[in-house]
Parts: structure tokens; sequence; C-alpha cells
């Protein structure tokens, strides 16, 4: 009979169609499976993408430095970076954070920041989380609302994360395999049963061929035998039936072993226990030897079989080795995410060092040494030959016989920390007591941590850039286990992100660095010699990087002083040389003997024009800006005028130590581009004996305090404390500066003095010839009083070449005063606004040498404006002991 007729044969008969329905229903299952898996996949990625989106929101929203970064002036600059970072590490589609309102501060596409941000964010807005499912062009996602709590309860911010929910036909496509496998295996039980009820028909109609039984037999011990799982059958007297192939290899059974008591095998008694009961058992993990078994065990007494019990026996133990390992591998991943958000959370190289050593120590070795560069702790860069430094010590207990901090240390060449700083891998040592190679770099030293119980070790180069910045040491005493091939790994990765940290705030230091010192070589070193002030000054650079605060104490005509102070917007190197031009500009404008409002009208246009020639792209331009105190103190009139341009009015301290800071007009800070808005000068009498006390706003206003509170401390400060400039700025620094200042501060203190009226003499003179003669005359005589008589034919002369000046040019009275100072001053006012020019005359020109003789006798010599005309001035250089003040 040919193979098609006897199929069909077959199929018509009972077994067929038992076989037939078995297939049918199989089909049926495995169709139901894939709809349930589809509907459950839906599920199940809609559930988790919700619960992952919720929680990076929240985390995000907790998250340390979020709320302080809400309250910056540019609250987008701070949590850009932070955004996308943490969207990166949580593997989510967005992380935004909006204002109260919606709008939003980050986005993964930064042409998006500012706009308004879609969804839900009522709930949010009200201090509750929402999570929502939409849908955009691209599919469905799910999308969670934070709220940003401040630390009073508000509200000040909102924080979303959202993922597109995983498509459900991968997760099908995943699972078919398992889907089919099954399928497959239901068949073959079908076929299986199948053949049983044939045998069991055929037994009873005496029917059956002999052949096809033993057909059947062959097939039905094929299959037994060639299944990977073990199958043990026992009676109903507790003896072993059937044991095939894989159940022998299990249970290490004998070839004799069937007919034999399950209790006689030797096998494990918990399994002896269970195959002997007849208790329906499914999936019970039961370990055999060094192997775990998944044991299904089922009565073979239904539905009429005979007295027994069928046991399935599978081997799981490579899946729990691979689940041990997953497991792991999670947690290392788990400490390598944690390790980002400990480590690096400063700029500063020595407690990044400390924190990688402090979170390695607790999260995977006993104790954590960290050695780092010389060079690396001040800035510079490393080199082959550099010295290392104890930088960092952490473990579990303080008596350990390590190096204690600060050690300098030179790895000998055969110690591993050598192997690996030279060839940039990290080095195991799995059995310190085994090894010889470590032992070299201090023989005493390692029989000590022997005997202390470290038994282990791990060191691992600080890698960053191509620059081996230090070595990281892991060591093990409590955990008895030794580090391994994973430990290593972990290792490495750790110490190579950390290394990333530690080189920013080794480049932030070395900026920082450079930045404080050219600040400092443009301040000025030494005070300039004068009468007028007692002056003290001190300048905290900003912790975190130094400004452009600076201050100057400037010598002017006729013993007056002028005094700066002024800030200039941004920090690092930029600020630094803005600051050293601006001081210039400073210097020189102030060559011009400038009121402080024109000073100010003069250095507010440079800066302007400097910001615009830097910025090829006016669209783009972004002014620095700076703000400036420039006040002239006169010791004569005790009077001092004051401009500000943007800049903290100072405070004036009475002989009667009453505290005053008067309302005087604030003109524009310096280079906004305002154009048209004058500056103002004040004028402020100050009696001989006061303090002047000038500051910038980096002494009031600080993270915990805004302004208004800065100036009362400092208020307060002044009116407590008592004695000179120094003890002042002491005392402000200690009770008003912020510990850890963000900006620049910088504070000058300014005693008055005045000039004795024995020092100073005043003529008025009518515009006449005849005049100069008696001038001449008197001042002779005052010379002689002040024992100067050396310098009195310079002087006459001088006087004579000026007031004739005066008088062939003004029309009025003519003032000249001569002050006893430093130098000798001589000053002519008149109401004339002509200003004299020097020239060289030729020899045929009876006039025009006057100036060029002043220029000769004269020290210096130069002409201001006053608003009724002008002062020609001149200083002349006198030796001797000058009490040109009173005290």
């Amino acid at each position: 009979m040919s193979r098609l007729p006897r199929m069909r044969a077959w199929l018509k008969s009972l077994a067929g169609q038992v076989f037939v329905l078995q297939a049918i229903m199989v089909s049926l299952l495995i169709g139901v499976a894939v709809f349930e898996t589809v509907i459950q996949s839906q599920r199940d990625s809609t559930a988790e993408a919700q619960a992952r989106a919720r929680s990076v929101a929240e985390t995000f929203a907790t998250a340390t430095g979020v709320v302080d970064a809400m309250d910056d002036p540019d609250p987008s600059a701070e949590l850009q970076p932070r955004a996308e970072k943490a969207r990166k590490v949580a593997n989510v589609d967005f992380v935004v954070v909006t204002t109260p309102q919606g709008v939003r501060l980050t986005h993964p596409r930064p042409s998006l920041i500012g706009k308004q941000f879609i969804g839900t964010i009522g709930p949010a807005q009200r201090g509750d989380v929402v999570v929502e499912t939409l849908d955009d062009k691209q599919g469905r996602f799910v999308q969670a609302v934070a709220p940003i709590v401040g630390n009073d309860g508000r509200v000040v911010g909102l924080a979303s994360a959202g993922l597109r929910i995983v498509k459900v036909p991968s997760v099908v496509i995943r699972q078919l395999p398992l889907l089919i496998s099954t399928g497959v295996v239901a068949l073959l039980v079908a076929v299986g049963g199948t053949v049983l009820v044939t045998r069991r028909l055929r037994r009873q109609t005496r029917g059956l061929d002999p052949a096809e039984l033993a057909r059947m037999y062959e097939h039905h011990d094929a299959v037994l035998h060639a299944v990977k799982e073990g199958v043990v059958i026992l009676d109903g007297e507790e003896r072993l039936v059937l044991a095939n192939d894989e159940a022998r290899r299990l249970l290490s059974l004998p070839q004799e072993a069937e007919g034999e008591r399950v209790h006689d095998l030797g096998l494990e008694p918990r399994l002896v226990q269970l195959l002997a009961a007849c208790d329906l058992v499914e999936d019970k993990v039961i370990p055999v030897g060094d192997r775990l078994l998944v044991v299904n065990h089922r009565s073979t007494e239904q539905n009429g079989g005979p007295a027994g019990s069928v046991a399935t026996l599978r081997d799981t133990t490579e899946l729990r080795v691979l689940g041990d390992q997953a497991e792991a591998t999670r947690r290392r991943l788990k400490l390598l995410y944690d390790a980002a958000n400990h480590v690096g959370r400063s700029l500063d190289v020595t407690q990044t060092a400390q924190e990688l050593a402090d979170f390695a120590g607790a999260h995977f070795a006993d104790f954590v040494t960290i050695d780092l560069a010389g060079e690396v702790l001040s800035g510079g860069e490393p080199t082959p030959t550099s010295e290392m430094r104890r930088t960092a010590v952490s473990g579990i207990r303080d008596d350990h016989p390590l190096y204690p901090l600060h050690t300098l240390l030179h790895y000998e060449p055969a110690t591993p920390h050598a192997s690996g700083f030279r060839s940039g891998s990290a080095v195991l040592v799995p059995s310190l007591s085994e090894s010889t190679g470590w032992r070299f770099q201090n023989p005493d030293l390692t029989a000590d941590v022997l005997t202390y119980g470290i038994h282990s070790l791990i060191t691992a180069p600080l890698l960053a850039r191509g620059e081996t910045l230090g070595m990281a040491t892991f060591l093990r005493s409590e955990k008895p286990e030794p580090f391994d091939g994973e430990d290593l790994s972990f290792a490495e990765e750790l110490t190579a992100r950390a290394a990333i940290s530690l080189d920013n705030a080794r480049r932030f230091t070395r900026e920082h660095t450079l930045a404080v010192t050219l600040q400092r070589s443009l301040l000025p070193h030494t005070l300039p010699q004068q009468n007028a002030l007692e002056v003290a000054h001190r300048y905290l650079p900003a912790q975190a990087d130094a400004g452009g605060d600076w201050f100057d104490i400037i010598p002017l005509p006729g013993a007056r002083v002028a005094l700066v102070v002024g800030d200039v917007v941004g920090h690092g190197l930029q600020a630094a040389a803005t600051m050293g031009r601006l001081r210039t500009a400073v210097h020189n404008f102030s060559a011009l003997d400038l009121t402080p409002d024109e000073l100010l009208t003069h250095l507010d246009e440079l800066v302007t024009r400097t910001e615009s020639d830097s910025n090829h792209q006016p669209e783009n331009s972004t002014l620095a800006g700076a703000t400036c105190l420039y006040a002239i103190y006169d010791p004569v009139t005790r009077n001092c005028s004051v401009a500000l341009a943007g800049h903290p009015a100072p405070f004036f301290i009475r002989p009667d130590r009453s505290v005053e800071s008067p309302d005087l007009p604030v003109g524009p800070p310096l280079g906004l581009g305002l154009g048209g808005l004058p500056f103002e000068a004040t004028e402020v009498h100050v009696p001989e004996g006061s303090d002047i006390v000038l500051f910038t706003d980096g002494l009031i206003e600080n993270r915990t305090q805004g302004i208004e509170k800065g100036l009362a401390a400092l208020h307060r400060v002044l009116t407590q404390t008592s004695g000179g400039p120094e003890e002042l700025c002491d005392a402000i620094l200690t009770t008003v500066a912020p510990g850890t200042p963000r900006d620049d501060v910088a504070l000058m203190v300014a005693r008055t003095r005045a000039l004795s009226t024995e020092n100073v003499a005043e003529w008025e003179l009518a515009p006449e010839p005849e005049a100069v003669a008696d001038l001449r005359a008197a001042t002779s005589r005052k010379l002689e009083e002040w024992h100067l008589g050396d310098e009195a034919f310079t002087t006459e002369l001088i006087i004579s070449e000026l007031v004739t000046n005066a008088i062939r040019y003004s029309a009025g009275t003519i003032h000249v005063r001569l002050i006893r100072d430093i130098t000798l001053i001589c000053e002519v006012y008149d109401n004339s606004s002509t200003s004299p020019h020097l020239r060289r005359a030729a020899t045929t020109d009876e006039g025009g040498r006057g100036l060029y003789l002043i220029s000769q006798f004269a020290e210096h010599w130069g002409v201001r404006y006053t608003a009724k005309g002008k002062v020609l001035w001149t200083e002349q250089r006198i030796s001797g002991q000058l009490p040109a003040v009173t005290r």
C-alpha cells in the first residue's frame, strides 16, 4: 500500500481522528497564547513606560541642586546639561524642565527651549504627579510631569520625562521561538498520547499487529531517551520502573537501578521524600549534588491508570549561574550609576579624590587610597616622572597601616602600581601573601599590611584624555573573598569615569589659579605716596573662579586723591583681563584731571566701543558690562565728590562714629550701550578723621542673603567697630563677607586727613600787571616761613608766568593758591576756558616761552577745568620733612 492511501486510512481510524483533534486543540492554544501575548505585551509595555517616566521625572525633580538651579539667573545653562545627562543615563526620550507656567527651560532640541510645554500640567502645578499617554506622528508615548518643590513648599518648576512605548511586535517576535517550541512539544505529547491510545485500543480489541507494536515501542523509547529532561516512573510500591538516560545522568543512577526501591538508590533525602509522596508538585527546585533540578511530580493513577507516580527532572544549574551573573552585573551597573552621582560633585581635585575613595570604600573595597601626581593638585599636566602624593584615604577603620595623607610616593619599578602607571591598565593581585612584587615598595610596611589582614589588591590608573593623573588602589581585609576578574573590570570602569571628573577639576584649578594670579598681578601691590588719606584694603577672590573686581588709589594735582572701586561682570581670565584694561583706562583718564561724572562718561564710551569692536556679529553680541565708583577727596576743602556707574554707594563714618550712606544718584553700569543717560557727581562734606568705606557687591550679596540684608549687616558692623582702617577691614571681612564667596570681594577703607591752614597760602589778584610784583614778594615770604627759601627763585618764576598768562587771557579776578604737601603745589584760577599749549618758540619770537620754562622747572604741570573757568597748576619736588597734614 502506498504512503498516501495508508495515511488516509490512518486518519479515518479512531487514533488518527484523536490525533487530528489534538492537533487542532494545540493550534488553538498556540493562537490563544499569541493573542494573549500581544495583549499582555501592550499592557506591560504601557505600564513599564508609565513607571519609568514617573520614576525619572520624580527623581530629577528631587535631585540635589535642581531647586537652587531654578533660582539661578540663567537656569537653562545649569539645568540643560543635567537634564541631557539624566535622559541618557535613564534611557528615556526626553527630560524637560519648565517653569511653573509650563515654559520649557530644557529640551533635547535646544530650539524648543522657551516654548510652551505640551501636555497636562495642572495637577503638577498643585503638587501632584501626572502621567498620561499621548499619540503623535511617530506613535504612542508616555510622559510624566512632577513638581519641583522649593524649600518653602512652593512649586518652583516642573520636571517631565517621557519615552516611546515599546512596540508589541518586537515582543511577540522574541517569544515566537518559545511558543513554537511549546507547540512542537505539545504536538509531540499529542503523538505520544495518540500512540498510547492506539496501543490500548488494540490491546483491548486484540487487533494489534506485532510489527506495528514493536515499531511503536521503538519510537516511544527513542523519544523518551532523546529528550533533555529526566523521566522517572515509580510503581505503587515506590520501586523504580523506568528512568531515561537524562534521569540516570542527573541522578547518577546505576544500570541495575530499575526494580529497586527509591529509598535504596542513595538519592538526596528531599528528592526521595518528594518521589515517594503522591502529592502534585510543579517546578520545585531541589539541589542534588552540585546541580539544581527543577522537579515536576504527579500520580499515574489519574484517569484509571496504574498505581505509581511519574517525575520529570530539568537541570537549571547553568541558568541559575547565568542569573547570578546577570544580577551581579546589574548591581555593578547600579554602583556605577550611583558613583556618577557621588563623585565629581565639586571642581576641587582633592575633594573629588576623597569622594571616589569614600564611595568605593563603602560599596566595593574595605580600604581605598588615591595617589595623584603633584602637578595635578595644582592644575598642571602630569609627567612620566611625576611624584605621587597620597591625596585621599578611606576605609572601614582608621587604624590601618597604609601611608597617611600627603605622603610623597615614588613607585618602585617591580610594584603593581608602577606597572599600572606605565601600562595604563589596572593590575590585579588576588593574594598579597603569595605575591612578591608589591613588597619592594616598603618591606616593613607590607609586613604590617599582611599582619593587619589585608589580603587582596587592585590598583587602577586614573586615565583621562590620554594622561595618567594618578593611581587608585582598592584593598580587601574584612571581605574574605579575593578580588577577581569581574572586580577588575568594575574597578577599571569606576576609575575611568572618576578620572574624567578629576581631570575637569584639574583643568578648573589651573584656570582658577591663572585667573587669580592675573587678577592679583593687575591690582595695586603698594599704595602710592600721599597725605590725604590713610588707606587699608582687602581682596578676596571667589571660591569657584576669580572675577573682575578691582580697587585703586590715584594721587591727583592739588593734594587730592581719587578712590576707585569696580566690578567687571563675569569670571575667569576674560574678566581679569577686562579689569586690567579698565584700571589702565581709569589711570589715563585721571591724568586728564576730569571730574568723576566726566571720567565715568569717557569710561562708558570706551567700554561700549571695545565691546562693539569685539563682536563682529551684532545680533550675537553680549556686552560684559562693569560697575564702577569713582570719588575724589580734597584734603583742603574736605569735600568728596562721588559718581556711581551701577555700583553700591559708599558708607561714611563720621568722627563721632555715626554711619551714613547718602542716597547718591546711580548711573547705568558701564558698557550697556544705553547712551545718553548721564552720570552725576555729588559733593559730600567729609570732616577730618572720617572713614570712607568702599566695596563691591560680592561683600553684601551671596546665596543666603540679598543685598538689603548684606547692607544692613555691614551697617551694623560699622556702628559697632572702632579702630583704624585695618581694624575695620578685618571686622567687615570676619562678620559680613561670606565664608565661601561666589563673587570676588574688594574692600577699601580710607580715613580722611586735612591739610593744615598753615600749609596753604591763598591770594586774590586784580588782572593787572602791577599785581605780579607784590605776589612774587608775598610768595618769597611764605616760602621763607615754610623753610623753603631755596625754592623761592623757581617758584617766583613759575607764579609770574602763570599769573601773567592769566592776566593776558582772562578778565576777572585771579585766585592763586600755594600748597605745601609732598610736593610744592602752585595753582592759579581764572575765569577763562582758553587752554594753554606748550610749544617751542622760534629765535625771532618775542613770547611763547612761558610754558616751556615752567615745564623745565616744575616736576609736573597741567590744567583742569572748573564750572567757572580753569586752573593752571604745577608741582615742584621738595626735600625735608613736611608736616603737610593734621592728625
